[in-house]
């Protein structure tokens, strides 16, 4: 079920995926490997598609202290706005099966995107991620959607 939703703009420490290597699983466990703890934390996953090919960043929500030169982090934001989320559970079967690229892509073709945002992974937990694509505009959701956030 896709929904519309308000998101504020967020600080991350990030990484940088070598999506010619290794990929987003690499860059998350360098990320994590820089952190006292996980303990709380919010982590995401932003992607946006370049001329030159993909941009992804493995991305933890920043918190009070933490000096990303300190931990040899980038410092990033995550930009707010207008966001359609859609809910997965079993989210690890679905990367594995390499099948969240094809959901990303049939929402980015069923909504009005903007393209000067990136697209947002936020790994809520264990059981389920927010696939969220920015959009321009609020239009109709597809049927069997809510528009509520």
């Amino acid at each position: 079920m896709d929904t519309y939703v308000e998101r504020e703009e967020i600080e991350v420490l990030r990484v940088r995926a070598d999506m010619k290597g290794a990929g987003p699983a690499e860059a998350f466990r360098l990320l994590e490997s820089k952190l006292a703890s996980l303990r709380g934390r919010h982590f995401y996953g932003t992607i946006r598609i370049l001329p030159e090919g993909e941009e992804y960043f493995a991305c933890v929500q920043r918190q009070e202290g933490e000096e990303p030169e300190r931990m040899d982090l980038e410092l990033g934001r995550i930009p707010g706005g207008l966001y359609v989320r859609r809910k997965i559970t079993d989210w690890e079967s679905i990367i594995a099966a390499g099948r969240l690229p094809s959901i990303g892509r049939e929402m980015a073709e069923t909504y009005t995107v903007d393209p000067s945002r990136p697209e947002i992974e936020y790994y809520r937990s264990r059981k389920e991620l927010h696939l969220l694509v920015p959009v321009l505009v609020r239009a109709p959701l597809e049927a069997g959607t809510s528009s509520r956030p």
